[in-house]
């Protein structure tokens, strides 16, 4: 038996909203290294986009699952499934109670309820799909999961605001240095180094960075790390019976994968809010996804709403 962490991230690129980056755990019956996900659990999940009526849940890079087109539908019901399977209550009803099961760090989550568009304001979940429907997929999922051997340690999550997102890219002199920080602190709330299990760790690669060796060795105690490889399209390292690799297309592996898709929709329901917020202040507001262009236009379209509510770009715009 083994134990494999995925990592990904959305919304590196924008001005505006959170950037989200999550790990989920997983324990699988075989080595970790070796382990076929898609063929353990293909009776529930494609990674292709299933057929029209198919009840197979599209599990992938979030940027297959999810188009503007297509709108959060796709997306919220192939993610809510996985995250209802780690939810303590009957299910997740509400943005506050995905938060309250992300993040564990009381100050960021007192930080998100601070926002104007958060607040005490309630957004229902699911949004888009039946609340029925997500349940016999979570059924059926864990049913699949059951008789594969496979369990869902946990999923967890850093979600980075504009505030906090600018104060650290200061500390650390650059955003590609923060996201790889930030990756590493969120790998010590899932990666056990007292296991004696064999653990796989893998990331997708951060922009152009190739050695990762000098992050792994802040959040460890003094361990060896062995580098084994660092190229263009991965570097891998051994630390212990923990291999760790970072590489290009890492949503390939299904761990990777399912983090990316709570990343981008745990975003996309947070920039829903954003948008109901201003929609409510500025008659006829386009909404937006927070990119440079459209975002720079939704900016100067708040700018009036934005001055008369007293909010501070401070808490509204990412500099970098």
């Amino acid at each position: 038996m083994g134990l494999i962490i995925g990592m990904d991230e959305a919304g590196y690129g924008p001005n505006l909203g959170p950037l989200v980056i999550t790990a989920s755990l997983w324990k699988v019956p075989d080595d970790p290294r070796q382990f076929d996900f898609w063929s353990a659990l293909e009776s529930v999940v494609s990674q292709k986009k299933p057929r029209k009526n198919s009840r197979h849940l599209h599990v992938a890079d979030s940027k297959q699952v999810h188009s503007a087109t297509a709108g959060l539908g796709p997306l919220e019901r192939s993610t809510l499934p996985f995250l209802q399977l780690q939810s303590q209550s009957e299910r997740l009803a509400s943005l506050g109670e995905l938060w309250r099961l992300l993040i564990a760090t009381p100050a960021h989550l007192d930080e998100i309820q601070r926002e104007p568009w958060s607040g005490e304001r309630r957004f229902e979940l699911p949004s888009v799909v039946d609340v029925e429907a997500v349940e016999e997929s979570r059924q059926s999922l864990q049913q699949a999961l059951d008789s594969a051997g496979i369990e869902l340690r946990g999923i967890c999550s850093e979600i980075v605001l504009p505030e906090r997102f600018n104060a650290l890219c200061g500390e650390y002199g650059s955003k590609g240095v923060m996201l790889t920080r930030l990756c590493m602190s969120l790998l010590t709330r899932v990666w056990d180094r007292e296991c004696s299990e064999s653990t796989l760790i893998i990331g997708d690669k951060h922009g152009g960075r190739n050695r990762y060796d000098e992050f792994l060795d802040e959040i460890l105690d003094g361990e060896m790390i062995f580098r084994v490889e660092e190229s263009t399209q991965k570097s891998v390292y051994k630390i212990g019976n923990t291999e760790v690799r970072f590489q290009t297309r890492a949503e390939e592996h299904f761990p990777v994968a399912v983090s990316s898709m709570v990343c981008k929709y745990t975003r996309e329901v947070m920039m829903e809010q954003f948008n109901q917020y201003w929609c409510e202040h500025v008659a006829d507001l386009k909404p937006t996804k927070g990119y440079p262009v459209d975002a720079r236009r939704f900016k100067s379209e708040i700018a009036i709403a934005q001055e008369r509510l007293e909010i501070s770009d401070q808490i509204l715009w990412r500099g970098q």
